[in-house]
């Protein structure tokens, strides 16, 4: 890392440069070294630090050790960022951000028990309290490449993890230490940093062990136990295969570890995605109800391009919803509301379906608010206090009345939306 700027630039031919201005042509990434970046970002909220002493009434000249500041980490891809007409430099159509946002600062004076919280993000969630770390010109799913760049990232993070930062906050110099905390990742990430199968794999969940038949079987009794420990120890299993298994009880034996884990990430669910994996469940219930699905054993694809186009037409007419090729968020506020399942249960034949119908969605809205909040206990302490019994009610739904979808499947976020966010 160049001393004279601080920032890393990777160009992949010639190592390492040091001026940030001349950036070579090939240049795939740009970083900040983490410790500057975090030293940045401390002196950014400098202000907010020495008010949030003078309004606990700590003695900020008293103050100088026991601070603890904990990091939320983001890493995500950015789909195609290729320029669309312009004479620019010729970019790849695919790039990564990895990324952190400080989320609280919190003390505990010198022979006090107390941790006393002194900053705390208000809008956590908000792109501008997220800074960004690094940038790659480098596709998600290029695996080599991914680890490649981010390879010193995890070793920067990994020293600081057991060492203290000193940096002068009002004049006087005062110890940090960092808890970092890996939760701003969507499902596909955290399975290629974590080491674990494709979405696509029986081993459904990035949370527990479970199948995707047990999931479906069992809908909502499954805890949480997977950990970034326990990936590194069963990529060492497959590794070495210590009982001489074969390959099938070998993969059962680590439950669809089968890389190295690369980088902890935090068990957590990605709303924004279990958002859309639900509505794209709904979307399919909906064709499946119009075309009265649990009465018929396999339609053609005729019937059901049909029910789908039904759907799509009415959708359009009622809600001013435009059919998308790929489920989107937008999309799936919208088609999430009373308002559509009215409009779709004018197609619904039958008005016992009509009702069950009703009920899941109902149900689904009194769900959503707790995994979409960022403070559910604030911001919605009865819909939280009723998950596990709407998820219950929720899972007996699936299970009875549209046991012809979910009869040994299941998708993997209605699985982590019943089962993980109680």
């Amino acid at each position: 890392v160049s001393s004279s700027w601080n920032i890393g630039i990777i160009d992949g031919l010639s190592g390492w440069t040091v001026s940030v201005d001349d950036v070579p042509a090939d240049t795939i990434t740009r970083r900040f070294r983490y410790d500057v970046a975090l030293v940045s970002a401390l002196k950014d909220l400098e202000e907010d630090i020495l008010e949030g002493l003078r309004e606990r009434g700590l003695d900020d000249s008293t103050c100088t050790s026991g601070f603890t500041v904990v990091i939320k980490e983001a890493c995500d891809g950015m789909g195609d960022v290729s320029e669309k007409h312009g004479g620019g430099p010729a970019v790849p159509e695919k790039a990564v951000r990895f990324s952190f946002t400080v989320m609280s600062i919190t003390v505990q004076a010198e022979g006090e028990e107390e941790v006393v919280t002194i900053f705390q993000e208000p809008k956590p969630n908000s792109e501008l309290s997220c800074r960004p770390l690094c940038l790659m010109f480098v596709d998600e799913s290029d695996h080599e490449m991914l680890t490649a760049v981010l390879g010193p990232v995890v070793t920067e993070r990994r020293a600081m993890k057991e060492s203290r930062l000193i940096l002068s906050i009002g004049g006087l110099l005062r110890s940090f230490r960092f808890c970092f905390r890996g939760t701003g990742y969507d499902e596909k990430m955290v399975r290629e940093m974590e080491g674990l199968e494709a979405s696509g794999s029986t081993y459904i969940c990035t949370l527990c062990d479970s199948t995707r038949a047990e999931a479906s079987q069992n809908m909502v009794l499954h805890s949480v136990t997977r950990s970034h420990e326990e990936n590194l120890e069963r990529y060492e299993i497959w590794r070495t295969n210590p009982f001489s298994e074969s390959a099938d009880e070998l993969r059962d034996r680590v439950k669809g570890v089968s890389a190295k884990p690369f980088m902890e990430t935090q068990p957590m669910l990605d709303a924004l995605h279990c958002d859309i994996g639900n509505a794209t469940e709904f979307y399919k219930i909906f064709q499946d109800e119009i075309g009265e699905m649990h009465m018929k054993s396999n339609p053609s694809r005729e019937e059901r391009r049909s029910w789908r186009s039904a759907l799509d037409k009415q959708l359009r007419k009622k809600m001013k919803l435009k059919p998308v090729m790929r489920m989107n968020g937008n999309y799936a506020r919208r088609l999430m509301t009373r308002e559509a399942v009215e409009v779709v249960c004018e197609l619904v034949p039958s008005e016992e379906r009509r009702v069950a119908l009703k009920e899941l969605m109902e149900l689904y809205l009194q769900m959503k608010p707790v995994w979409r909040s960022t403070c559910p206990s604030r911001d919605c302490p009865d819909q939280l206090c009723r998950y596990s019994f709407n998820s219950q009610r929720f899972a007996d739904l699936l299970s009875t009345t549209f046991k012809y979808r979910y009869d040994g499947k299941i998708t993997n976020y209605l699985h982590k939306t019943l089962a993980h966010v109680p």
